[in-house]
């Protein structure tokens, strides 16, 4: 090899460290910031970079990793508010405390004294004015002082009570972070489980959801016209339509669009104790009017929003844009609410998908998916 070469090789190879070097760096950076505030920045600018680039199963990782970073460093942030406004409220106990000590005995002492200055009979007939009027003036100043001292105390007992609140919200927010946590870990180990580490199959799964929100699109246009409906009536069974393409087993995908955008089911339906399949236990969910549209028990598997299979929803932004649903007792479907009723059948990456839905007025739209 001749001087040329070795001099273009080594150069080659210097450039390969230094620009690994500079990725390794890129990598690492967010971590080596001291400042959490700057660090918790930094990475929220890594996700959103991360958001933007392609839909590989990679980058979806890579996605987790830096929510559950980002996540893990803000639980940290709210921890050390708590605990350095945990100080200030002990402090500020102390501070009252010590205050109404002050102001109890010095009330006492003022009562003492006013009894000069309500007695005008004893300023006139007293054997010494010269003192008399100094006590006057010095009850003056007490009283100034008393006032003072009850303003702090005032002060000092609405700041407590405002930080008192603060403190409350800020638990709550700490136990919303770490389900959110929680929630983030789950959605890491679900995608592992789901796609065996293959971006093929992970492809696959973001298809299938593309194919379900496409038939839905051709639903709304093309869907046969059923009828008026009134609340309560039966609609459709709850089916499996759509396996194995676009359904993985028997359930009720029930959704909700507001202008042509998916909106939360739950402040529409009437609150219920649910069977929470999605996070464990029994929870009590809904805030609305409408009925639910299967009879109890209901076993909710999937919620709307981020959950730890709406990864495959990225057209929505990795929303679950309605409620997975399933009832103990009936497979009858009822309207929710009054409304005119469609039904459609539309091809969803090889299967058949059964659709109905509702246009209740108002651009609001109520779709039933998977019906027998």
């Amino acid at each position: 090899m001749n001087i040329n070469a070795k001099k273009i090789l080594l150069f080659i190879i210097v450039l390969g460290l230094s620009l690994g070097f500079t990725s390794f760096a890129r990598a690492q950076s967010c971590q080596d910031i001291g400042n959490l505030d700057e660090r918790i920045q930094c990475l929220n600018g890594e996700l959103s970079k991360l958001t933007s680039q392609s839909k590989t199963l990679s980058n979806q990782i890579a996605q987790f990793d830096a929510q559950i970073k980002l996540t893990t460093l803000k639980i940290t942030q709210t921890e050390e508010k708590i605990k350095l406004l945990g100080g200030r409220i002990n402090q500020l106990k102390d501070s009252i405390t010590v205050l109404e000590t002050a102001f109890s005995s010095r009330a006492v002492e003022t009562y003492k004294l006013s009894r000069f200055e309500s007695n005008f009979v004893f300023l006139l007939t007293a054997p010494d004015i010269e003192d008399t009027v100094s006590r006057f003036h010095y009850l003056q100043k007490i009283q100034e002082a008393d006032r003072s001292l009850f303003e702090r105390l005032q002060n000092a007992q609405t700041t407590y009570e405002v930080e008192k609140v603060d403190q409350e919200d800020l638990h709550n927010e700490l136990e919303i972070q770490k389900k959110n946590l929680n929630n983030q870990k789950t959605s890491k180990a679900t995608l592992l489980t789901a796609t065996k580490n293959d971006e093929k199959k992970y492809q696959s799964l973001l298809s299938q959801a593309l194919a379900e929100k496409a038939a839905i699109e051709k639903a709304l246009v093309s869907g046969v016209n059923v009828g008026p409906v009134k609340r309560g009536e039966p609609i459709a069974l709850v089916g499996n339509s759509g396996y194995p393409g676009c359904s993985s087993g028997k359930h009720l995908h029930f959704e909700l669009r507001k202008n042509n955008v998916w909106i939360d089911p739950l402040p529409y339906l009437q609150s219920k104790t649910i069977i929470n399949e999605q996070d464990g236990g029994n929870s009590t969910v809904g805030s609305g009017s409408w009925p639910w549209p299967i009879e109890d028990s209901v076993r909710v598997t999937q919620f709307y929003g981020h959950t730890p299979y709406s990864w495959r929803y990225s057209y929505s932004g990795g929303n679950h844009t309605g409620l997975d649903m399933v009832s103990t007792s009936s497979d009858v479907i009822r309207a929710p609410a009054d409304g005119t009723l469609f039904k459609s059948a539309q091809n969803c990456s090889g299967s058949t998908i059964n659709i109905v839905y509702i246009e209740h007025g108002d651009s609001l739209i109520s779709l039933y998916l998977h019906v027998q």
